[in-house]
């Protein structure tokens, strides 16, 4: 195979939109490509993949193809038609120009256009390459100027430095999985150990700048409104009290830091007021999933992940976010979440083709920080960088939650606890209730202070939850 070693060269990047990039169908390769065969003058539009794939400048292949747009990557198969299958969602699409469009729009709603061959990259180098090489090769006598076209895509942003650093970033957390028909977030072991959180101050955003690969990736950072970055939250949300109340218990449990999913419905249909911006569509987070597991026992994510598929499933909910505990510090994101946040994003809006939001929480329940025993629960999103700074972090922003009140405890809530309780039971970081969480109030004290904040309407519960409590005091 030739490797291209020519000019780099760019597809349209000009205000023509994805229409003016859609290649053209077999009839139309043959009608450019008729007359003096080879000899004969092909346009730009004329080179397509089919086109490199006949004569043999490219090869089929799975993960041969890949997009780097502001920090985020997108791995592409090149199958034996030309088109293009999107690793991640099983998507399939007839250009580069399409497939790139749809990525990039996935980080950068305003994204216009997507410049395929230009972003595109085929085993490490850009498509337009291939496009040109093929001139050379087989029309040395055509005018350059029917490949060339002005480059204006953000695709050199994403400089060696920049890509080294966000492929270390990658090699430490894992990608989606796929359970069932649904892409879940593989949050069960995305978390690295950490430092004490006590020691770790959190640091402004503006203050970042651009990646480190040198940077602590556990590095807190405060959070931004929409409003400080001239955006407006796009979608309202609403939470369920139980929600936060099993969410809750479970991040109480254990020294160590815990994670798991949020199921709900995004109804474009359902609208609830923003004082602001009229109507915007509603998330809603009805129930909480925790990941019965260990952070580091992979062996076990997997059967954890599909039973809570087919409990997604059996509900008629679907995945619309995560939560993970810090147990003694802040509840604030750190980079590496900041980056699994973004990931998870991108996720669960490439399922399909329209925009659904995914929702971060980080619940701190142990941080002396907190205004009394009630744990700091914090709903949170992340904005992409600016397109003109592509190397910098993700903007975590403030999520503003409606929270509903339930008005009693489900049998589904009292039973997850059980199992949790079940669980951390013998475990070396199980937190000792019996303790004193400070001199007046044991840890027993702490953790029902905090959950009667999300206490139901049928105060009848608060039977029902002693038991769970006589459980815990029971198995120190």
């Amino acid at each position: 195979m030739e490797v291209p070693g020519s000019p780099q060269l760019a597809e349209d990047g000009g205000g023509g939109g994805e229409e003016d990039e859609e290649e053209p169908s077999g009839g139309e390769e043959a009608d450019l490509r008729s007359g003096s065969g080879r000899g004969s003058l092909l346009t730009r539009r004329g080179i397509t993949l089919r086109v490199l794939l006949k004569d043999g400048l490219v090869e089929p292949g799975d993960g041969v193809l890949a997009i780097h747009y502001l920090g985020k990557n997108f791995i592409g198969d090149l199958l034996n038609d030309g088109k293009i299958r999107w690793v991640e969602t099983g998507q399939t699409f007839n250009s580069p120009s399409a497939w790139a469009t749809h990525c990039k729009r996935l980080v950068n709603p305003a994204k216009k256009s997507g410049c395929g061959w230009a972003s595109v990259r085929y085993r490490g180098q850009k498509l337009a390459q291939y496009k040109t090489t093929w001139l050379h090769k087989y029309q040395p006598s055509a005018d350059m100027s029917l490949a060339s076209e002005e480059d204006d895509d953000e695709d050199e942003e994403e400089g060696k430095s920049a890509m080294q650093a966000e492929e270390k970033n990658r090699n430490n957390k894992p990608g989606g999985l796929h359970v069932a028909g649904t892409i879940f977030l593989s949050v069960s072991d995305a978390l690295a150990p950490r430092r004490t959180d006590r020691e770790r101050i959190p640091v402004r955003y503006c203050a970042l700048g651009t990646r480190d690969a040198s940077r602590d990736p556990h590095t807190l950072v405060e959070l931004s409104a929409f409003s400080a970055i001239n955006r407006f939250q796009p979608f309202n949300v609403a939470v369920s009290s139980n929600v936060l109340l099993l969410m809750d218990f479970h991040c109480h449990l254990t020294t160590s830091e815990v994670v798991g999913y949020l199921g709900g419905r995004w109804d474009t249909n359902t609208q609830l007021c923003c004082s602001f911006f009229g109507l915007l569509s509603v998330l809603t987070v009805l129930r909480a999933f925790p990941c019965r597991t260990r952070l580091a026992d992979r062996d076990t994510a997997s059967a954890v992940e599909e039973e809570i598929c087919q409990n997604l499933f059996m509900r008629g909910l679907s995945l619309v976010g995560w939560y993970h505990s810090h147990p003694r510090g802040p509840a604030l994101p750190s980079l590496q979440d900041i980056d699994s946040q973004m990931d998870h994003q991108l996720r669960l809006q490439g399922s399909n083709n329209g925009f659904q939001p995914c929702l971060g929480v980080i619940c701190g329940p142990y941080y002396h920080g907190n205004q009394g025993v009630a744990s700091t629960i914090t709903p949170f999103w992340v904005v992409p960088p600016p397109e003109q700074r592509p190397n910098d972090y993700g903007i975590p922003v403030a999520v503003e939650v409606t929270y509903v009140q339930d008005n009693f405890l489900t049998s589904d809530v009292l039973n997850e606890m059980v199992l949790l309780v079940d669980f951390y039971k013998a475990a070396p970081d199980l937190v000792h209730f019996n303790q004193y969480w400070c001199p007046d109030t044991t840890m027993l004290d702490k953790i029902k202070g905090s959950l009667s904040c999300h206490a139901p309407k049928d105060q009848a519960y608060s039977q029902i939850l002693e038991h769970v409590y006589s459980q815990l005091s029971g198995v120190q």
